[in-house]
């Protein structure tokens, strides 16, 4: 965990000599978000592989690059794509975008992702705002010596996804037009898909959409007082609840046909919780 800690200082110190812009919220773009960059003025541009020590993401529909800047008034910093727990990365540094955005001064944060469905009422290309999360099944980002200058030992988490953050979005999402489901994100640690059998379990859980992604970052970023929101775009139904076969391709073409609604819910968001206020009870 100090390693991680020496990273993230580096990382930030190699930032600030290019730029001493200070995001207000923080922007994690999942599968085919890659787009939504366009929508920030931008005004310094970092790929993840000149970060000292910094993981770079493996896979398709990801660039790895971080953008600071502003859209419409809301000061931003966008991870234009992350890293996964099963490209091999310890968990640390999985989460070590959202750690540094932290670092930079980012207040809040939105967490999008692509879900597969198991709630039947949801279906392809529709979205749901999450609601709370089942993280029991991956290692927690949390795990080994505490870095105390980014919050306490034993943090809460009975309210990961910020209530007033989750009503704003709700709001978001009627001025864009959007249909937005609510529920609760499983995540597991892939990259294989999940078993019919795994998905019936699941739904005896409580859970409506599984992905492998969002939760481990959604606890980090509680962990260092950072108010939470979070929309998975549904890009396929579960196994056992379609007969198709599940892959990649599907997602990333679900999410490229939904791109533009998701875009204008996404940047509906910013602006929302960009202009809410920070609670006093920070751990930093």
């Amino acid at each position: 965990m100090e390693g991680s800690w020496d990273m993230l200082k580096q990382c930030l110190s190699y930032i600030r000599e290019k730029t001493d812009f200070t995001p207000h919220i923080a922007v994690v773009l999942g599968s085919g978000l890659g787009g939504f960059a366009s929508w920030a003025e931008v005004f310094c541009s970092v790929d993840y592989s000149e970060l000292p020590r910094f993981p770079v993401s493996t896979v398709s529909g990801h660039e790895g690059r971080l953008l600071l800047g502003d859209i419409a008034s809301v000061p931003v910093v966008i991870m234009q794509g992350r890293v996964h727990y099963y490209e091999g990365y310890d968990m640390q540094d999985v989460v070590a975008p959202v750690r540094l955005a932290r670092l930079l001064g980012a207040e809040g944060i939105i967490l999008t992702n692509a879900a597969g469905g198991i709630n039947r009422t949801l279906s392809p290309g529709s979205f749901m705002l999450i609601r709370d999360h089942i993280a029991s099944l991956v290692p927690s980002p949390l795990i080994g010596a505490n870095i105390e200058r980014l919050g306490t030992r034993f943090p809460d988490m009975s309210e990961v996804y910020d209530r007033e953050y989750r009503a704003l979005v709700k709001q978001a999402a009627e001025r864009a037009g959007t249909v937005l489901h609510e529920g609760v994100y499983l995540q597991t640690t892939g990259p294989q898909y999940e078993t019919p059998a795994e998905i019936e379990l699941f739904t005896r859980w409580g859970a409506d959409a599984v992905g492998m992604s969002t939760a481990c970052e959604a606890i980090a970023a509680r962990h260092a007082g950072m108010r939470v929101c979070a929309i998975s775009c549904i890009s396929n139904m579960a196994a056992g609840i379609s007969s198709e076969a599940l892959s990649h391709e599907e997602v990333k073409q679900t999410a490229k046909r939904v791109s533009a609604q998701f875009e204008r819910l996404l940047y509906e968001t910013v602006l929302a919780v960009g202009g809410a206020g920070v609670r006093g009870e920070e751990e930093t």
